[in-house]
């Protein structure tokens, strides 16, 4: 699940405050980078998981509502929601158990913020044209799912809220963790019964190696890295560059040094893209100006060996051919 776009991401954090911090020990600093990574995961089973507690909390309210029917005569609430298809096999799912079991993660302690949804689900159009259609199939299950996840869950702000008030590491992880969540929904087959595959913590051990060798090689090569920016900063004075102007760039061009199957356009972007996110407003472009001209300059000193994209190519995105390793989850995430 963990695609090279969330490894950069938290490789930026990790990086700038292992400079603020004064510790300067890479070992800790890379634990920190690996834990982080994995906080990432337990906010994927943690958001399937909620899918589970909102369903159990819709059959609590079927059940009072059938109680209620009984006693006064009236009509008996309809049970479609409450025993979703989709959802049932998600909360039987043998993958998302034994996490939730070893990972002790449970939505009970913000079950208020559980029935807020409920609300919000049974208020919406997609619930009730749900309800009142006949078709039963599974795929008009696990699509209504599909769709109030977009919804309701992907872009709500209170829920970001209470998902940050539990880890920091969250942060920043949301947006990318829900297309995975929407891709796990998708791929849901009824076949595959509670054996149904979630997507592991990494599609490939090298995307693992891909943030220890990253990592390593942005603080150890600081200074060499740092001198290629102040060799190629275009009359800038180098000493007054935003400090995360600097760390996005170091990260970059160790990228472009230590990886020769990453084009040198796509580091670029997803770079300039990260700069939009953490630095200043200028601070894009000009990263995308000192990005080309110092690749240019590896090439022609030969320090660096790819070839080079024609001009204005940079910001072109999602056109990463890294041994295929990436592509099936950026498409999956369009899909969505």
């Amino acid at each position: 699940m963990i695609n090279r776009e969330l490894i950069r991401i938290k490789i930026v954090q990790l990086t700038y405050a292992y400079y603020q911090n004064g510790s300067k020990n890479l070992d800790n600093a890379e634990k920190e980078l690996l834990f982080s990574l994995s906080k990432a995961y337990d906010l994927y089973n943690y958001l399937l998981l909620l899918i589970v507690a909102i369903t159990r909390e819709e059959r609590l309210r079927v059940e009072i509502g059938i109680n209620r029917a009984q006693r006064e005569g009236t009509e008996l609430p309809s049970q479609r929601f409450a025993y979703n298809k989709f959802a049932l096999q998600l909360e039987e799912n043998k993958m998302l158990s034994k996490f939730v079991e070893e990972q002790h993660l449970s939505w009970e302690d913000d079950i208020e913020t559980v029935r807020t949804l409920c609300n919000l689900i049974e208020q919406s159009e997609i619930y009730k044209e749900y309800m009142s259609s006949s078709d039963d199939s599974y795929e008009a299950h696990r699509e209504v799912w599909r769709k109030l996840y977009k919804q309701l869950i992907q872009d709500n702000s209170d829920l970001d809220s209470v998902l940050e008030e539990k880890s920091l590491y969250w942060n920043d992880d949301k947006e990318v963790v829900d297309t995975f969540v929407l891709k796990t929904i998708k791929r849901f087959d009824p076949v595959n019964g509670r054996q149904q595959d979630l997507l592991p913590e990494f599609k490939e051990e090298e995307d693992r190696d891909f943030a220890r060798r990253l990592f390593r090689a942005t603080i150890l090569n600081a200074e060499q890295y740092q001198r290629c920016m102040s060799e190629n900063s275009r009359n800038w004075d180098f000493s007054r560059l935003a400090y995360m102007d600097i760390v996005i760039m170091q990260i970059a061009i160790a990228e472009m040094l230590n990886f020769p199957n990453i084009p040198v356009s796509v580091t670029i972007n997803e770079y300039v893209e990260l700069a939009k996110l953490y630095s200043t407003p200028r601070s894009s472009s000009y990263i995308n100006g000192m990005l080309d001209a110092i690749a240019r300059n590896l090439i022609a000193t030969g320090r660096m060996v790819k070839p080079m994209a024609v001009p204005g190519m940079h910001r072109q995105k999602n056109i990463e051919q890294e041994s295929g390793n990436e592509q099936e989850e950026e498409q999956g995430a369009e899909e969505e």
